[in-house]
C-alpha cells in the first residue's frame, strides 16, 4: 500500500509540474467489494457497485485509493487522465514463475513441466470463477479509451467466466496432456470474478471478442519455452 501509494501520488504530482497532457492510470478489479464476489456464479463487478467499500485485499484498498488520486488531481489541476479496472490480463512475455503470474501462465508452467499422465496441484477446490483477457486486446482497449473523451474508471477484462479447474482442463487440451489435479489448502481471493463490459460497450463502442482457449494457444508454447530454456540453464 505504501510503495504503490506514494508512486501515485508522485506520479500525479510530477505530471502536473511536467504540463502531462494524458495520462493513463491501471486499476484493478481487485477493487470491487469482497461481499458481491461470493457467489462463483452470480459475481457483481460492474463499474457503479465499487460502494459501499469493502475490497478483500490491501492491495485492492490501495487500487480504489489511488484512482481517486488522480480523479482528485483531475479535478483540482485539469489533469487530463483516463483510468480502467484491469480483470487479469495475461499473454507471452508475461511473468510466469515466482509467485506473482496469473492463473492462466501459473498452469501453463505446470502444465509443461508435468509428464503426461502425472498430477499437478491446485489451490481451493478449483470452482472458484473468474475471466481472464488476452494482453492483446487489453492494449486495444486502452488505446481505444486513451482516443475517447471518458475518463473512467471502466473494466477491461473478458465477460467469458471459467473456474479454475476448467481453465486447468483448457490448458492440458491446448498441451495435448491429460494430468490429474491434486486439490490443496492455499489462498483463494474471492469466490467469484469476471468483467462486466456494459460500460465499456456503451462509452468505446468496442468489446473484447478473443476466447480464452485461443489466448491459451497463444501463451502456452511460449512459457514451454521458457521451462525448456531454464532446464538447459539448470544442467
Amino acid at each position: 500500500m505504501h510503495n504503490s501509494g506514494m508512486i501515485n501520488l508522485n506520479m500525479a504530482y510530477a505530471a502536473i509540474k511536467a504540463g502531462v497532457k494524458k495520462i493513463f492510470y491501471s486499476s484493478s478489479a481487485c477493487m470491487y467489494p469482497a461481499y458481491n464476489q461470493e457467489d462463483p456464479d452470480n459475481p457483481k463487478c460492474s463499474e457503479d457497485s465499487a460502494y459501499p467499500a469493502a475490497p478483500d485485499s490491501e492491495y485492492g484498498w490501495e487500487k480504489l485509493f489511488s484512482e481517486h488520486v488522480y480523479l482528485a488531481f483531475k479535478k483540482n489541476y485539469e489533469l487530463n487522465v483516463r483510468v480502467a479496472r484491469f480483470h487479469n490480463i495475461f499473454g507471452p512475455q508475461g511473468t510466469w514463475v515466482g509467485g506473482r503470474e496469473k492463473a492462466p501462465a501459473a498452469f501453463c508452467r505446470k502444465v509443461a513441466e508435468t509428464p503426461d499422465g502425472r498430477e499437478i496441484e491446485m489451490w481451493g477446490d478449483g470452482k472458484q470463477t473468474r475471466s481472464f483477457m488476452y494482453v492483446d486486446e487489453c492494449l486495444e482497449a486502452v488505446r481505444r479509451l486513451m482516443d475517447s473523451d471518458f475518463t473512467g474508471p471502466v473494466n477491461i477484462g473478458s465477460e467469458e467466466m471459467v473456474t479454475i479447474n476448467q481453465l486447468a482442463e483448457m490448458v492440458m487440451k491446448v498441451a495435448g496432456k491429460k494430468l490429474a489435479i491434486k486439490h490443496i489448502p492455499g489462498p483463494l481471493g474471492v469466490r467469484g470474478r469476471n468483467s462486466d463490459n456494459k460500460l465499456i460497450g456503451e462509452k468505446l463502442g468496442w468489446k473484447p471478442s478473443m476466447k480464452l482457449i485461443d489466448g491459451i494457444s497463444r501463451t502456452y508454447p511460449w512459457i514451454k519455452e521458457q521451462v525448456e530454456g531454464s532446464k538447459k540453464v539448470r544442467r
